[in-house]
Order: C-alpha cells, then structure tokens, then sequence
C-alpha cells in the first residue's frame, strides 16, 4: 500500500466574482521514501494541493475527492483527528517563516511543542532534543538561542527553524512549500541536501513545492507540472525534464534564465498573454487561448490524460513501484509532436 493515494482532488474557492474551481482533478501516489516535486506558476495550483494534504484549507473552499495516508481516508476526518496527525505523521515547511512562527513564543518551546504534544517527552527532553535540531539545520549556538523569539533570527534562519519543528517527530511525509526561498545558495545547499538524507535514513516521503527548476532537477525523482488548477504534465523528474511534452512545460523551460548561449541583451521567451482569473479559466483546456496550438475544441473539451511512456523496466528494484508513466492532457497530437522534436 503506498504511502499516499490522491485521487481527483478538486478545491473550489469562493471569491467576490462567485465560485472558482482552484484545483481540478489532481491525481498522485507517493510510496514511502519517494520523493515528488511541483512546479509551476504563481497561482496555479500548488500551495492549494499542499493545505489540502495536511487539512489547512480556508474554512470556505469545498473539497472533493480522495486524500489516504496508509489508508486511512484524512477528509473524512474532523479537526482533533487531524491535529494528531498534524506535527507527528505528517509535517509542513511553509513558504512564510516570519507569518508561521508565533512571535510571542520562544524558538525553543516552539520547536520542542509537537515533542511534548506527540511524543510526551519531559520538557528537559523536548528541551534538549529541540537544541540537536536546531543544530542539525544550522543554527549556530542553539542551546544559548533557545530563548530567543522569532523577531531576534534573520529570515533565513526562521526558515531553518520551521523546518527543525516540522522534522521534530521524525514525519512519514513532509510537504515543503519552497523551504529554500530565503536562504543564500550556501545554506539552501545545507538544506536540502539535510532533507535528502532524511528521506533515505527514515524512509520520509517529501512533496517539494518551488519555482527553481534547478532545485526540483536536483531533488525530486516524480514531478507535476501544473498549470491553471490542473496538472498538465507528469512523470520521472528526468523524463518530463528531456521531453517536455505539453506546451506549458515548453514555455516554462524556455523562460530560464541562460548562462551560456545567449547576450545579456537578448529578452528570454515569454508566454502569449496572462495568467487568467480563476473564474475566468475555460471549461477545457486550461492553457487555451495562451497555447499557440489552441484549436476552438480546446476552450470546451477538457483533455483526460495519456500516457506518452512507460517507466523503464530497467529501472532499479528498489525504485520501481515508485517510477511513474510519462502523462499529459493535450487534445492535440502536433502540439506533443512539437515537443519530441524541440
């Protein structure tokens, strides 16, 4: 049984303008030890999928579908349920250290919190177990800053703070919404490397949610591409990233960046347009309109999923229950087409 099963999951938000459906349809399994990454832009998707995963999503969105941890149906769940599970089996960077963190506490009661909560250590032991953290994750004199608040630390260093609580319980899953955002290249590298080997000594699953290509290319073996509430995209991180078959992938990669190739005068590729108002997204395709491939049909028939590629039966034993087939929703066989032969 895998870790964790989502199975269509939709979010509808209401705002001013009436009803939004701001995830549709999103479908992943995560086994033990895997690692899945998700990319995309500004609003499309991503930090939405995470709240629903640990069941922080505002009071008024509607959610529909499936979320399993080891089975156990977490929707079907009421709040004292799922604070048990909150900080113990499953666990949350979020992508705000400063809004996260309660200024009126200390680091060190904040952090040894979910240690006395789960574990029903001492608070000499929560104590002591908060400062190997704190010292793990690169806080330098960790049992001298203990009473420090958060106000007292630099950003980066609350980020690494967020992080040594949500790692105190030692979670079966983490889901890290860019963890890395305000940390220098140095202390980013300390990190994630830090997440690496948790996920190989303990066996975690880890959602990695970031903007850096980079940063997923390097960290995850599955990824989503999602755009518009819909996961375009899917597969091994190293399939998606050499085919790039849907459209929206293509422009996200030519968007980079380059270092070698290029002027420091020339623009980088954009994509036509922008980004659509979620009550505004069309009945299909997401992406139409913006797709130099759009045809009328893709504004009103939704495309399902196809598989492009099977995982390699080559693939190491130990990783083949977790090799996911290359997927993209496109109606369109010349717009994937396309993308074989960039």
């Amino acid at each position: 049984m895998a870790l964790l099963e989502v199975s269509n999951l939709s979010i509808t938000l209401k705002t001013h303008r009436g009803r939004a459906q701001a995830v549709r349809d999103v479908s992943f399994t995560l086994e033990r030890g895997a690692t899945l990454g998700l990319i995309g832009e500004s609003g499309c998707g991503k930090s939405l999928t995470a709240l629903a995963l640990m069941g922080l999503l505002p009071g008024h969105a509607q959610i529909d579908g499936s979320i399993q941890l080891d089975g156990k149906e977490l929707l079907d769940l009421n709040e004292r349920q799922l604070c048990a599970l909150r900080g113990n089996r499953m666990a949350m960077v979020f992508q705000e250290p400063m809004s996260a963190l309660n200024p009126v506490h200390s680091i060190g009661r904040q952090v040894a919190e979910p240690l006395r909560l789960h574990q029903g250590l001492s608070r000499a032991q929560a104590r002591a177990r908060a400062t190997e953290l704190l010292e793990r994750v690169g806080i330098a004199q960790a049992s001298q800053r203990l009473d420090e608040y958060p106000h007292q630390f630099s950003g980066g260093q609350r980020q690494r703070i967020m992080i040594a609580m949500a790692l105190a319980c030692g979670p079966d899953l983490l889901v890290a919404d860019e963890p890395t955002t305000a940390l220098d290249v140095t202390v980013q590298q300390r990190i994630l490397d830090l997440l690496q080997e948790l996920v190989a000594e303990h066996s975690m699953a880890l959602v990695l949610i970031s903007h850096d290509l980079g940063v997923i290319a390097q960290n995850v073996e599955q990824l989503l591409v999602m755009y518009g509430g819909t996961v375009v995209e899917s597969g091994m991180t190293e399939t998606v990233f050499a085919q790039r078959a849907h459209p929206y992938t293509r422009g996200l990669f030519a968007a980079r960046p380059q270092l070698h190739g290029s002027s420091c005068t020339d623009r980088l590729p954009t994509i036509a347009g922008a980004v659509p108002e979620l009550v505004d997204l069309p009945a299909g395709c997401p992406f139409a309109g913006r797709c130099s491939y759009t045809q009328s049909n893709c504004f009103i028939e939704r495309p399902q999923p196809r598989t492009l590629h099977q995982p390699s039966v080559a693939a190491p034993a130990s990783l083949a229950s977790w090799r996911q087939p290359h997927r993209v929703r496109c109606l369109y066989e010349q717009a994937l087409k396309a993308g074989a032969q960039a």
